[in-house]
């Protein structure tokens, strides 16, 4: 019936994308206010966008409260109907600038808290100095990201990744490593075997997660410990800080606490029993026909300050040739 009440007016109603854009911004921020701020107008400018949608249509899009918004079923017609349309012309601006090989615009970059500090903020200075037209925007987190939704362009992920709809190219390696500050060893000592662990203090992430399962190689054969102790954090970079301050032992990536093992704040513990498996890193992003410039761009740069070659892992279109990826 909605849809039905919509595509009647397709043949004789122009929707303006200006209007069309500010529509998208509302649903997925949730408010005028907060679309408002990402599209750079005032909330009253929004609104005003919005209600010329709903006229034009000739449909109410939003049930508005004081508090929040909510789509009418017009509105997620249109919100889906969109979708469409916008990656449309995704597809085509970036099949022009692939060719044209102007690298501007904004960068949407996810990644994980700790990689983004210890690795990403160090070197994206000079990625800028590259490319002056180029604004880069971070998302830290560790969980999954909606690439849709949040506009992401390209994601910085370990482990297996959940959306096999991606693009996955293989970044790097990196082992955990067991560690503590030396004040802490001198205290309790240093662990010989994977059952020592049991008598010290270790420091683990306070969520559920594998990570807080410690896989050691013992004889050859696999196994696991269960590290406990009197700490926990949700985040990384707590952990590290108080393995630093000698509170007990932390495994973390080599990626979070390599400065501190090279400087001696920390020292590396069962070494001889470490497994030989490391997490990968992946760079990902969506499976789209034509790859803009500036995703390209920061692709070739990533390859280029690792070591590991970033080899496609799963490819759902093949790049076509005024948009492929440097050195390919």
């Amino acid at each position: 019936m909605v849809f039905d009440e919509i595509s009647q007016v397709r043949g004789t109603v122009s929707i303006q994308l200006s209007e069309l854009e500010v529509f998208f911004a509302a649903v997925e921020t949730g408010s005028f206010s907060a679309a408002g701020r990402r599209l750079i107008l005032s909330p009253s400018a929004v609104s005003k966008l919005v209600s010329r949608l709903e006229d034009r249509l000739n449909v109410r899009l939003f049930h508005r409260t004081p508090r929040m918004l909510t789509l009418t079923d017009a509105g997620h017609v249109l919100y889906d109907e969109g979708q469409d349309i916008f990656a449309a012309l995704s597809s085509a601006e970036n099949a022009v600038l692939s060719c044209s090989g102007d690298v501007s615009g904004t960068l949407r970059v996810h990644s994980m808290v700790s990689f983004a500090k210890y690795q990403l903020a160090p070197i994206i200075g000079e990625f800028l100095e590259r490319h002056p037209k180029l604004r880069v925007e971070f998302h830290l987190t560790n969980e999954p990201v909606d690439f849709v939704e949040q506009r992401i362009d390209v994601s910085i992920q370990g482990g297996p990744l959940p959306d096999s709809s991606l693009v996955a190219r293989h970044l790097l390696d990196s082992p955990w490593i067991v560690c503590a500050a030396p004040s802490y060893l001198a205290r309790h000592g240093t662990p010989q075997t994977p059952d020592e662990l049991a008598h010290h203090n270790c420091i683990n992430f306070s969520h559920r997660t594998h990570w807080n399962v410690w896989p050691m190689l013992q004889d050859d054969e696999a196994r696991t410990v269960v590290a406990k102790g009197n700490l926990g954090a949700n985040h990384g970079d707590m952990l590290l800080e108080l393995a630093r301050y000698g509170l007990g032992l932390v495994r973390l990536a080599q990626f979070h606490v390599g400065d501190d093992l090279a400087t001696g704040r920390l020292v590396p513990v069962l070494t001889d029993f470490r497994p030989p498996g490391q997490e990968p890193l992946y760079l990902a992003y969506q499976s789209r026909k034509h790859l803009s410039p500036r995703v390209q761009a920061f692709l070739g740069f990533m390859r280029e300050k690792f070591s590991t070659a970033a080899r496609p892992v799963m490819q759902a279109h093949a790049q076509p040739q005024c948009g492929a990826l440097p050195g390919e």
